[in-house]
């Protein structure tokens, strides 16, 4: 079995809690957790399920060779 590797976006909800997730490769793939462990384990899972659906119906997986990176950075203003 091939691995695969994606970056997710994880956005804390902060109106519920937990965490909102996507993968930016996977288009439609979203998810989300009540923890960040939770969402990471739950990202895995909607990954799986999207790269299953994309080899049922003969699509395309899509690599990931360049991945994103998000840094913080402080600007006074």
């Amino acid at each position: 079995m091939k691995e695969h590797q994606y970056t997710i976006i994880l956005e804390p909800d902060l109106v519920e809690g937990g965490y909102s997730v996507t993968v930016p490769a996977l288009p439609g793939c979203h998810t989300q957790g009540d923890s960040l462990e939770e969402a990471v384990a739950m990202a895995r899972d909607a990954i799986a399920c999207w790269i299953a659906s994309a080899k049922q119906h003969g699509e395309p997986i899509p690599e990931e060779t360049n991945h994103p990176q998000a840094i913080i950075i402080t600007v006074a203003a």
